[in-house]
């Protein structure tokens, strides 16, 4: 049986190995604690060896009357784990039986909750699944029912309890959920399915029939993949290309003879393919997209002693008989740069647009006392001195340029969050190289970087995108010069850039593309220099569209020749 460890006590005393740095600090199984409805529980946490960060989670509810350490192993489930580099979180009955009352759903949504943390191990809350064996199996699809739109999928190996009812009506959380401030509302959304029951029949039955109207499927079943029934949704796409992929099948296998070794792989390959992405509105499934399998390129470099890390994507459209323009895309805090390769879907915009897409990963940083001293951010430290990123990129790009057709009049940055703030340092510091810049969700923020850079004398146009929601970004009450409010440094930042830029702050163009409000800030030749845009109705996230808007309205507009000297639309700017 495995031992159940504590975690240490100064995660900021652990060495990094420079040649991995986003590999997890520890491993082995770990015991935490969370609070749910009213009462403390406690969970398992298993971290295979050499995990990295990011990679996605299974959230394990487990038979009632079971030992949790002695399960993982004999059930298989850390074998399972440790070939699908898989962050395996085990949520176990603290009584006799999972029960109906509701507090069990609680708890395993508290689970999802706490294991992002980011206190000893770094995960995404895209990629994050729910699974059930047995009796747990009542309480996971209750779970499920109460935040369908934050797990990325859920599969259960067990017939629903007949005692208990299964009511197809959406149920809702507490409002307190102690100290994880978990408020649960009911959340009706799809979310690929797959179940294992002896019988479909009553409750099992009935949760199939709940998630085939969540997931808007119709018609008949087909069969296949170990599955006696699959429903799928048609039309896949209706009324919007983006944001309205239903992608979610409801999958039920029959079988009386229990989970095997192929039914939980059947079952994983049919789960992990979704994705919930992020931003306007809400998070929306997607079919996750794998650099590597969409034809992206692993590449490193070592940086200071540390191996840094990006992918590059080149269209085959990109032929080496002429240049193309070079976007270099950055994920934010906690993120990496496969997880953003996906999120952002700017791999889909320089397909059509013909551009070779650049996405980094970052450099690390220690953001709590004693906590991970590797946890991946632009502009962080190490050991109290600065990880240099802007050298990074210089050099990343430079090598790029020895291999790949790059423009070098076309060079351009873009990213989220922490990611956004390292676009805008580059255009601040780096305005040789880069012809323009597209953060989203942050600005260049002095308080939230370690280390200064010298601005450039060469000014670069900044399109700015957060969303009215972002507790980064959006400020309180009115601006006496702005149509709406911002954080104050943020807005101070903006200022030095209009000042930089000899552009009135009084004189905007104002205008609507919903679900954006637009302010723009031209030069005397009308040229838009510095441009905002306020998202409606989004929280501190990025949506794929946001790349479509940033390359098409803002960053693909601008070049610089051998000089330095800034064109827009093909137009020398006078600068």
């Amino acid at each position: 049986m495995m031992e159940i460890q504590k975690f240490p006590a100064n995660m900021g005393e652990l060495e990094i190995d420079f040649k991995h740095p986003n590999r997890a600090l520890i491993s082995g199984l770990y015991e935490e604690t969370l609070t749910a409805a009213g009462k403390q529980r406690t969970f398992l946490t298993y971290i295979p060896e050499n995990q990295e960060y990011c990679r996605p989670c299974l959230v394990t509810a487990i038979p009632s009357g079971e030992n949790p350490a002695e399960w993982i192993e004999t059930s298989g489930m850390k074998a399972f784990a440790d070939r699908n580099e898989l962050f395996l979180h085990i949520a176990y009955c603290d009584g006799e039986k999972w029960d109906n009352s509701g507090a069990d759903a609680e708890y395993i949504n508290g689970v999802y909750v706490k294991i992002q943390a980011r206190d000893y191990y770094i995960t995404m809350q895209d990629n994050i699944y729910l699974c059930a064996f047995g009796d747990a199996s009542f309480a996971a699809h209750q779970a499920a029912k109460r935040m369908a739109s934050e797990w990325s999928g859920m599969m259960t190996f067990g017939d629903l309890a007949e005692d208990l009812r299964f009511d197809r009506n959406i149920e809702r959380g507490e409002e307190d959920q102690g100290q994880l401030e978990l408020k649960i509302q009911g959340s009706a959304a799809q979310l690929p399915v797959w179940m294992l029951v002896s019988s479909y029949e009553g409750n099992n039955k009935e949760a199939a029939e709940y998630w085939k109207e969540q997931n808007h499927v119709k018609g008949e079943p087909y069969s296949g993949q170990g599955c006696d029934y699959i429903w799928a949704p048609d039309p896949v796409r209706r009324l919007n290309e983006i944001n309205e992929e239903h992608i979610s099948q409801v999958r039920v296998a029959v079988s009386e003879k229990g989970c095997t070794a192929e039914d939980l792989e059947n079952a994983w390959g049919y789960i992990r393919l979704a994705r919930r992405h992020r931003g306007q509105g809400g998070k929306c499934l997607r079919y996750y997209k794998d650099p590597i399998d969409c034809g992206a390129v692993l590449k490193t470099m070592e940086v200071d002693g540390m191996t840094r890390t990006w992918y590059e994507y080149v269209p085959a459209s990109c032929t080496p008989d002429q240049k193309w323009p070079l976007v270099v895309t950055m994920h934010g805090r906690g993120g990496s740069a496969e997880t953003f390769f996906d999120l952002s879907g700017i791999s889909v915009v320089a397909e059509e647009r013909k551009f070779i897409a650049v996405i980094p990963q970052a450099g690390i940083h220690q953001q709590k006392k004693n906590g991970l001293r590797n946890v991946l951010l632009w502009c962080g430290e190490y050991k109290g001195q600065p990880v240099d990123d802007v050298k990074f990129i210089r050099e990343m790009i430079a090598d790029i340029e020895t291999r790949l057709p790059v423009d070098h009049s076309r060079i351009y940055a873009c990213g989220q969050s922490s990611g956004g703030m390292m676009s805008d340092v580059l255009g601040y510091s780096a305005g040789d190289l880069f012809a323009a810049v597209a953060p989203w969700s942050a600005l260049r923020s002095p308080s939230r970087m370690c280390g200064t850079f010298e601005e450039s004398e060469v000014k670069t146009p900044t399109m700015w995108i957060y969303g009215d929601k972002d507790f980064l970004c959006a400020g309180k009450g009115e601006d006496p010069d702005l149509p709406f409010p911002l954080d104050q440094e943020l807005r101070d930042v903006f200022a030095e850039k209009l000042e930089h830029m000899n552009l009135d702050i009084h004189k905007q163009l104002l205008h609507e593309t919903y679900p954006i409000s637009w302010c723009t800030f031209t030069n005397d030749e009308g040229v838009p220099l510095a441009v905002i845009g306020k998202v409606d109705n989004m929280v501190h996230a990025n949506y794929p569209e946001l790349s479509w808007i940033s390359y098409d309205q803002f960053l693909s507009r601008y070049s610089k020749d051998e000089n330095g000297n800034l064109y827009y639309c093909g137009r020398k700017v006078n600068l």
